[in-house]
Protein backbone atom coordinates (compact mmCIF):
# COMPACT_ATOMS: atom_id res chain seq x y z
CA UNK A 1 0.00 0.00 0.00
CA UNK A 2 1.53 3.32 -0.94
CA UNK A 3 2.18 5.73 2.24
CA UNK A 4 -0.68 8.23 2.85
CA UNK A 5 -1.11 10.63 0.27
CA UNK A 6 -3.60 13.72 -0.27
CA UNK A 7 -5.87 12.42 -2.80
CA UNK A 8 -8.98 14.80 -4.10
CA UNK A 9 -12.24 12.45 -5.67
CA UNK A 10 -14.32 14.67 -7.67
CA UNK A 11 -17.63 13.61 -8.83
CA UNK A 12 -19.13 10.06 -9.89
CA UNK A 13 -21.47 7.48 -8.76
CA UNK A 14 -21.95 5.22 -5.27
CA UNK A 15 -18.15 3.66 -7.10
CA UNK A 16 -16.65 6.71 -6.22
CA UNK A 17 -18.40 7.29 -3.06
CA UNK A 18 -17.06 4.32 -1.80
CA UNK A 19 -13.58 4.80 -3.52
CA UNK A 20 -13.23 7.69 -1.15
CA UNK A 21 -13.96 5.93 2.13
CA UNK A 22 -12.06 2.88 1.15
CA UNK A 23 -9.01 5.42 0.31
CA UNK A 24 -9.49 7.29 3.73
CA UNK A 25 -9.80 3.42 5.43
CA UNK A 26 -6.33 3.11 4.04
CA UNK A 27 -4.79 6.16 5.50
CA UNK A 28 -4.99 8.98 3.00
CA UNK A 29 -5.88 12.29 3.40
CA UNK A 30 -9.26 12.39 1.16
CA UNK A 31 -11.33 15.42 0.17
CA UNK A 32 -14.27 14.81 -2.07
CA UNK A 33 -16.68 16.86 -4.57
CA UNK A 34 -19.54 16.94 -6.60
CA UNK A 35 -20.33 13.99 -4.49
CA UNK A 36 -23.10 15.24 -1.94
CA UNK A 37 -26.00 12.74 -1.89
CA UNK A 38 -23.28 9.85 -1.74
CA UNK A 39 -24.08 8.15 1.86
CA UNK A 40 -22.30 9.57 4.38
CA UNK A 41 -20.16 12.05 2.17
CA UNK A 42 -18.93 15.42 4.05
CA UNK A 43 -18.06 17.06 0.51
CA UNK A 44 -15.95 20.25 -0.18
CA UNK A 45 -18.11 23.67 -1.76
CA UNK A 46 -15.18 24.09 -4.32
CA UNK A 47 -12.11 22.79 -5.56
CA UNK A 48 -9.87 24.95 -3.85
CA UNK A 49 -7.09 23.32 -2.07
CA UNK A 50 -7.32 20.33 -5.25
CA UNK A 51 -3.82 21.84 -6.46
CA UNK A 52 -1.66 20.91 -3.18
CA UNK A 53 -3.30 17.03 -4.15
CA UNK A 54 -1.22 13.99 -4.78
CA UNK A 55 -3.89 12.74 -6.97
CA UNK A 56 -7.20 13.94 -8.39
CA UNK A 57 -10.12 11.35 -9.30
CA UNK A 58 -12.58 12.21 -12.17
CA UNK A 59 -15.65 9.75 -12.44
CA UNK A 60 -15.92 6.38 -14.98
CA UNK A 61 -17.13 8.11 -17.50
CA UNK A 62 -15.51 10.76 -16.43
CA UNK A 63 -17.81 13.24 -18.52
CA UNK A 64 -21.62 12.64 -19.12
CA UNK A 65 -23.88 13.20 -21.84
CA UNK A 66 -24.10 16.99 -21.83
CA UNK A 67 -19.82 16.90 -21.23
CA UNK A 68 -20.28 18.22 -18.05
CA UNK A 69 -18.69 16.53 -15.10
CA UNK A 70 -20.09 13.14 -14.48
CA UNK A 71 -21.70 13.80 -10.96
CA UNK A 72 -24.77 11.92 -10.70
CA UNK A 73 -24.63 12.68 -7.12
CA UNK A 74 -24.11 16.21 -7.62
CA UNK A 75 -25.89 18.57 -5.37
CA UNK A 76 -25.68 20.48 -8.98
CA UNK A 77 -24.23 20.64 -12.38
CA UNK A 78 -20.52 21.41 -12.55
CA UNK A 79 -18.50 21.98 -16.05
CA UNK A 80 -15.40 19.82 -16.29
CA UNK A 81 -12.98 23.19 -17.31
CA UNK A 82 -14.30 24.61 -13.99
CA UNK A 83 -12.49 21.40 -12.21
CA UNK A 84 -9.59 21.23 -14.06
CA UNK A 85 -8.67 25.19 -13.64
CA UNK A 86 -8.42 24.43 -9.89
CA UNK A 87 -5.29 21.90 -10.25
CA UNK A 88 -1.70 23.27 -11.00
CA UNK A 89 0.29 22.06 -14.23
CA UNK A 90 1.91 18.96 -13.98
CA UNK A 91 -0.62 17.91 -11.72
CA UNK A 92 -2.17 13.83 -11.89
CA UNK A 93 -5.20 13.44 -13.09
CA UNK A 94 -6.80 10.00 -13.05
CA UNK A 95 -9.55 9.34 -15.04
CA UNK A 96 -11.96 7.20 -16.39
CA UNK A 97 -12.87 6.55 -20.72
CA UNK A 98 -11.44 9.86 -21.16
CA UNK A 99 -12.37 11.24 -24.14
CA UNK A 100 -10.86 13.56 -27.23
CA UNK A 101 -11.95 16.21 -24.63
CA UNK A 102 -10.88 15.42 -21.91
CA UNK A 103 -8.03 15.02 -23.10
CA UNK A 104 -7.60 18.21 -25.04
CA UNK A 105 -8.57 19.99 -21.72
CA UNK A 106 -5.66 18.36 -19.53
CA UNK A 107 -3.10 18.93 -22.55
CA UNK A 108 -3.48 22.82 -22.37
CA UNK A 109 -3.26 23.16 -18.45
CA UNK A 110 -0.37 20.49 -18.86
CA UNK A 111 -2.02 18.23 -16.18
CA UNK A 112 -0.77 14.08 -16.37
CA UNK A 113 -4.14 12.48 -17.37
CA UNK A 114 -4.24 8.08 -17.00
CA UNK A 115 -7.38 7.18 -18.06
CA UNK A 116 -7.70 4.00 -15.44
CA UNK A 117 -10.77 2.23 -17.56
CA UNK A 118 -7.95 1.87 -20.44
CA UNK A 119 -5.73 -0.42 -17.53
CA UNK A 120 -5.95 -4.11 -18.09
CA UNK A 121 -6.17 -4.99 -14.76
CA UNK A 122 -9.32 -3.10 -13.99
CA UNK A 123 -10.94 -4.49 -17.33
CA UNK A 124 -9.91 -8.06 -16.13
CA UNK A 125 -11.53 -7.22 -12.69
CA UNK A 126 -14.47 -5.61 -13.72
CA UNK A 127 -15.77 -8.26 -15.73
CA UNK A 128 -16.44 -10.31 -12.54
CA UNK A 129 -19.23 -8.06 -11.18
CA UNK A 130 -20.61 -7.27 -14.41
CA UNK A 131 -21.15 -11.18 -14.88
CA UNK A 132 -22.77 -11.41 -11.85
CA UNK A 133 -25.66 -8.51 -12.69
CA UNK A 134 -25.95 -10.06 -16.19
CA UNK A 135 -26.86 -13.30 -14.45
CA UNK A 136 -29.35 -11.32 -12.14
CA UNK A 137 -31.06 -9.64 -14.81
CA UNK A 138 -31.50 -13.19 -16.43
CA UNK A 139 -33.00 -14.18 -12.97
CA UNK A 140 -35.39 -11.68 -12.65
CA UNK A 141 -36.33 -10.87 -16.30
CA UNK A 142 -36.83 -14.75 -17.65
CA UNK A 143 -40.09 -17.02 -16.75
CA UNK A 144 -37.70 -20.02 -16.61
CA UNK A 145 -34.65 -20.96 -14.78
CA UNK A 146 -31.28 -20.71 -15.93
CA UNK A 147 -30.52 -24.01 -15.41
CA UNK A 148 -31.21 -26.04 -18.09
CA UNK A 149 -31.83 -22.81 -19.87
CA UNK A 150 -29.98 -22.47 -23.35
CA UNK A 151 -27.59 -19.34 -23.11
CA UNK A 152 -25.78 -18.01 -26.14
CA UNK A 153 -22.63 -15.40 -25.44
CA UNK A 154 -21.96 -14.02 -28.01
CA UNK A 155 -18.14 -12.46 -27.43
CA UNK A 156 -15.64 -14.15 -25.71
CA UNK A 157 -13.26 -11.86 -24.14
CA UNK A 158 -12.83 -10.67 -20.84
CA UNK A 159 -16.44 -10.38 -20.03
CA UNK A 160 -17.20 -13.74 -22.06
CA UNK A 161 -14.81 -15.66 -20.25
CA UNK A 162 -16.26 -14.48 -16.94
CA UNK A 163 -20.10 -14.69 -17.91
CA UNK A 164 -20.02 -18.13 -20.08
CA UNK A 165 -18.70 -20.35 -17.39
CA UNK A 166 -20.56 -19.25 -14.56
CA UNK A 167 -23.67 -19.63 -16.58
CA UNK A 168 -22.95 -23.35 -17.13
CA UNK A 169 -22.08 -23.50 -13.20
CA UNK A 170 -25.80 -22.93 -13.07
CA UNK A 171 -26.99 -25.72 -14.85
CA UNK A 172 -27.37 -23.53 -18.15
CA UNK A 173 -26.88 -24.76 -21.81
CA UNK A 174 -23.84 -22.48 -22.79
CA UNK A 175 -22.53 -21.64 -26.01
CA UNK A 176 -20.33 -18.92 -27.21
CA UNK A 177 -20.49 -17.33 -30.60
CA UNK A 178 -16.46 -15.98 -31.44
CA UNK A 179 -15.28 -14.99 -34.54
CA UNK A 180 -11.41 -16.16 -34.00
CA UNK A 181 -10.67 -19.91 -33.68
CA UNK A 182 -8.41 -19.58 -30.48
CA UNK A 183 -11.71 -18.15 -29.11
CA UNK A 184 -13.96 -20.56 -29.69
CA UNK A 185 -11.43 -23.63 -28.67
CA UNK A 186 -10.92 -21.83 -25.12
CA UNK A 187 -14.44 -22.11 -24.76
CA UNK A 188 -14.89 -25.56 -25.82
CA UNK A 189 -12.01 -26.62 -24.00
CA UNK A 190 -13.88 -24.78 -20.77
CA UNK A 191 -16.81 -27.84 -22.09
CA UNK A 192 -19.00 -24.93 -23.45
CA UNK A 193 -20.51 -25.08 -27.13
CA UNK A 194 -18.92 -22.84 -29.91
CA UNK A 195 -20.57 -21.06 -33.36
CA UNK A 196 -18.67 -18.62 -35.15
CA UNK A 197 -20.43 -15.09 -35.94
CA UNK A 198 -20.69 -15.58 -39.64
CA UNK A 199 -23.92 -16.57 -40.03
CA UNK A 200 -25.39 -15.79 -36.05
CA UNK A 201 -28.96 -15.87 -37.84
CA UNK A 202 -29.03 -19.25 -38.59
CA UNK A 203 -28.56 -20.78 -35.43
CA UNK A 204 -30.19 -17.74 -32.81
CA UNK A 205 -33.80 -19.81 -33.38
CA UNK A 206 -32.99 -22.22 -30.01
CA UNK A 207 -32.24 -19.84 -27.48
CA UNK A 208 -34.02 -18.58 -24.64
CA UNK A 209 -31.66 -16.10 -23.63
CA UNK A 210 -28.55 -14.21 -25.62
CA UNK A 211 -25.76 -11.82 -23.49
CA UNK A 212 -23.72 -9.68 -25.75
CA UNK A 213 -20.80 -8.20 -24.95
CA UNK A 214 -19.50 -7.33 -28.78
CA UNK A 215 -19.57 -3.23 -28.47
CA UNK A 216 -20.22 -3.60 -31.98
CA UNK A 217 -23.17 -4.22 -34.46
CA UNK A 218 -23.70 -8.22 -34.14
CA UNK A 219 -27.78 -8.41 -33.77
CA UNK A 220 -29.50 -6.65 -36.07
CA UNK A 221 -33.19 -6.91 -37.56
CA UNK A 222 -31.81 -10.21 -39.63
CA UNK A 223 -30.47 -11.90 -36.14
CA UNK A 224 -33.14 -10.70 -33.92
CA UNK A 225 -35.78 -12.09 -36.34
CA UNK A 226 -34.26 -15.14 -36.20
CA UNK A 227 -35.08 -14.86 -32.39
CA UNK A 228 -36.90 -17.57 -30.86
CA UNK A 229 -40.85 -16.09 -29.22
CA UNK A 230 -40.35 -14.22 -26.02
CA UNK A 231 -35.80 -14.95 -26.23
CA UNK A 232 -34.36 -12.28 -24.20
CA UNK A 233 -31.18 -10.33 -24.88
CA UNK A 234 -29.18 -8.64 -22.45
CA UNK A 235 -26.91 -6.09 -24.21
CA UNK A 236 -23.80 -6.07 -22.08
CA UNK A 237 -21.46 -4.03 -24.46
CA UNK A 238 -20.50 -0.25 -23.61
CA UNK A 239 -22.08 2.44 -26.53
CA UNK A 240 -23.10 2.50 -29.17
CA UNK A 241 -23.80 -1.38 -27.89
CA UNK A 242 -24.18 -4.35 -30.66
CA UNK A 243 -28.06 -4.45 -30.35
CA UNK A 244 -30.52 -2.68 -33.20
CA UNK A 245 -32.34 -1.00 -30.76
CA UNK A 246 -35.16 0.12 -33.69
CA UNK A 247 -35.24 -3.06 -34.99
CA UNK A 248 -36.04 -4.84 -31.51
CA UNK A 249 -38.68 -2.79 -30.85
CA UNK A 250 -40.58 -3.37 -34.12
CA UNK A 251 -40.25 -6.65 -33.47
CA UNK A 252 -41.04 -6.97 -30.06
CA UNK A 253 -37.65 -8.55 -29.33
CA UNK A 254 -36.90 -7.70 -25.14
CA UNK A 255 -33.55 -6.19 -25.19
CA UNK A 256 -32.07 -4.95 -21.53
CA UNK A 257 -29.03 -2.83 -22.27
CA UNK A 258 -27.47 -3.22 -19.00
CA UNK A 259 -24.52 -0.53 -18.68
CA UNK A 260 -22.22 0.01 -15.86
CA UNK A 261 -23.10 -2.70 -14.04
CA UNK A 262 -19.93 -2.77 -11.80
CA UNK A 263 -21.06 0.29 -10.44
CA UNK A 264 -24.88 -0.97 -10.32
CA UNK A 265 -24.53 -3.98 -8.47
CA UNK A 266 -21.07 -3.73 -6.94
CA UNK A 267 -20.36 -0.14 -5.90
CA UNK A 268 -17.97 -1.32 -3.19
CA UNK A 269 -16.07 -3.73 -5.01
CA UNK A 270 -16.07 -1.42 -8.28
CA UNK A 271 -14.68 1.46 -6.19
CA UNK A 272 -12.19 -1.09 -4.74
CA UNK A 273 -10.97 -2.31 -8.27
CA UNK A 274 -10.68 1.04 -8.96
CA UNK A 275 -8.83 2.31 -6.01
CA UNK A 276 -6.05 -0.84 -6.69
CA UNK A 277 -5.66 0.52 -9.89
CA UNK A 278 -5.12 4.20 -8.85
CA UNK A 279 -2.30 3.18 -6.67
CA UNK A 280 -0.79 1.10 -9.37
CA UNK A 281 -0.57 4.68 -11.90
CA UNK A 282 0.47 6.71 -8.90
CA UNK A 283 3.26 3.93 -8.26
CA UNK A 284 4.47 3.93 -11.11
CA UNK A 285 4.38 7.83 -11.20
CA UNK A 286 6.58 7.33 -8.52
CA UNK A 287 4.06 9.34 -6.33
Amino acid sequence: MLRAKNIWVAGGDPRQAALAELLADDGHSVHTYALERGEGMDCASSMAGADRADCVVLPLPAAGPDGKLNAPLAAEGHELPEVLDALRPGQLVCAGMADEGLKSMTRERGLVLRDYFAREELAVMNAVPTAEGAIQIAMEELPITLHDARALVIGFGRLGRALAPRLRALGANVWVSARRYEQRAAAESMGLGSEGMDRLSDWLCSYDVVFNTVPAPVLGIEELAALKERALVIDLASRPGGVDMEAAAALGVRVVWALSLPGKVAPVTSGRYIKDTIYHIMEESDL
